[in-house]
């Protein structure tokens, strides 16, 4: 009893010294849940308001941040730099990997010259604004300029999604949108150079502009392409081994593309080009590990970037007057004024137009980019991050909510086309090269109409299952299939492409 009671009295002990440290670990574990949770609730009620999620994911990291309730003490800028890198590392690979690069391959050289040219622009008219606004040098405005330069791939991939626009609007934004975060970092990384007096030389200058570009093109393409062969040819003992080993090849992208001094970010955006345009095993378990981990790694980021501003500071008259007019300089001069400049010869209608200057989402990229004046140490950092973090609210608020309703009125939303072919990860990889299939007839399908035996499927293609307003049908030679029938077909891996173009809309 003696010994029993020494016992109990050691082990309280122990709870007494580790209890803050278990209580402080629980606590930071509900926490994360409930963000998750309030989050995911969000993008449900930002779906309902036509509002870009980013904007509840930011209010949350606020009402969690040091200046409201106090929950949570954050301030290092190294971290948030890192964490804001490894989100748009993810979020750009998820981009890039749903790339049909026969699709935006048209529209490269507009989407190129709004990632360039039009970065430029945007770069140098809120820089002048912003010298006339504040007392900063020439530099230091242009700093700005830069730092709100690109528009933001997270931002733009979720508002075209399901809103069925144009291909050439659909894809330039897409292509403009991946490309334009190494010309914006190139800036404001030289800006910063200039400004601590650590400027290299002209010629110096162009060299390193056109390695960071070029260099990371290439560097993409090869990383894409062991990728892609990698993820082809290996036999993985798991399935879900390979959205992980697509997802390292990603980070690998983005270091070893840094470590180089190309932009990694570019590098990335290539990389998953290459690797999405490839044959992949177990491609439809990748994209939905990649759209989850996207999502987390918005959520995360945003909720940090969030908890990471002073609320009083962001909020106060200056900034808010100040912000606005740069806000309304950006979305109303600005971004016009470089659109059409860098479309000049592109084959856009002046509506097509229109929609792509409204169309320059600002979010993620900006903010994780006013991070690097605070590791600098330059003068007006904290300036800087409050008028980038206003800027990106205001964007997303008034751009976002209205580019639905713009598309609309300008009648540039299609009617919906060809239904996208999923495949569904049934069969254990490894053992046999079969995929299951799932598509959906649509009204104008070259097969609707048509009895199973009439179609000019691959030779060892064979429909397994229909579903018809609700119930499994068995597929027979005469059956005639309809539209909205859903149909699944096991077909060897290698065909899939030929099954894509035999179910393509006769309007394509």
């Amino acid at each position: 009893m003696h010994n029993q009671q020494g016992i109990d009295k050691n082990t309280k002990g122990i709870d007494t010294i580790l209890l803050p440290e278990i209580q402080q670990s629980n606590i930071t574990i509900l926490a994360i849940s409930l963000i998750l949770i309030f989050s995911i609730i969000a993008v449900k009620f930002s779906t309902k308001v036509n509002s870009p999620s980013l904007v509840f994911f930011i209010a949350i990291g606020m009402v969690l941040g040091s200046d409201t309730i106090h929950l949570f003490q954050f301030s290092d800028p190294a971290a948030a730099q890192l964490i804001g890198m490894l989100a748009l590392v993810i979020i750009l690979f998820d981009g890039g990997i749903k790339t049909n690069w026969q699709s935006i391959r048209p529209y490269a050289c507009p989407a190129l010259s709004l990632a360039t040219v039009g970065v430029l622009l945007t770069s140098f008219i809120i820089g002048v604004t912003a010298k006339l606004l504040f007392s900063f040098s020439w530099p230091e405005a242009f700093l700005l300029g830069a730092l709100v330069g690109s528009t933001d791939a997270a931002a733009v991939f979720a508002m075209l999604k399901g809103k069925n626009m144009s291909d050439n609007i659909t894809y330039t934004l897409e292509g403009e949108s991946g490309a334009n975060d190494p010309m914006a970092v190139f800036l404001t990384t030289s800006l910063i150079a200039m400004i601590t007096n650590e400027s290299p030389s002209g010629l110096t200058f162009l060299g390193q502009f056109a390695w960071q570009m070029g260099g990371a093109v290439i560097l993409g393409f090869i990383i894409g392409k062991l990728g892609s062969k990698g993820l082809h040819r290996m036999s993985l003992s798991s399935s879900g081994l390979y959205p992980l080993l697509a997802l390292s090849f990603a980070l690998f992208a983005y270091s070893f593309g840094s470590l180089l001094q190309t932009s990694g970010l570019l590098t990335v955006y290539v990389a998953a080009i290459v690797i999405g345009n490839h044959p992949l095993h177990q491609r439809h378990t990748i994209l939905r590990f990649n759209e989850g981990i996207s999502w987390i790694a918005q959520i995360g980021m945003f909720v940090l970037l969030g908890m990471f501003v002073i609320p009083s500071d962001l909020f106060s008259i200056s900034i808010i007057i100040k912000g606005l007019l740069l806000s309304f300089t950006l979305m109303l001069v600005a971004r016009p004024i470089a659109t059409y400049i860098a479309l000049i010869g592109a084959a856009f209608n002046w509506k097509e137009k229109c929609f792509l200057s409204w169309a320059g989402l600002r979010g993620a990229v900006p903010i994780v980019l006013a991070l690097f004046p605070m590791l600098a140490q330059l003068e007006h950092s904290q300036l800087y991050f409050n008028i980038i973090f206003f800027i990106v609210l205001t964007s997303s608020v008034i751009q976002g909510t209205s580019l639905p309703w713009l598309g609309k009125k300008l009648g540039l939303a299609r009617p919906a086309g060809t239904n996208p072919l999923h495949i569904v990860d049934l069969l254990s990889i490894g053992k046999k090269e079969l995929e299951v299939v799932e598509y959906q007839i649509g009204k104008s399908n070259q097969i609707k109409g048509k009895t199973i035996a009439d179609i000019d499927f691959p030779p060892k293609a064979n429909i397994i299952l229909i579903v018809r307003e609700g119930q499994a049908l068995s597929p027979t030679a005469k059956m005639k299939l309809q539209k909205k029938d859903i149909i699944y077909i096991l077909i060897p891996y290698k065909d899939i492409s030929k099954i894509d173009a035999l179910l393509r809309d006769e309007r394509e």
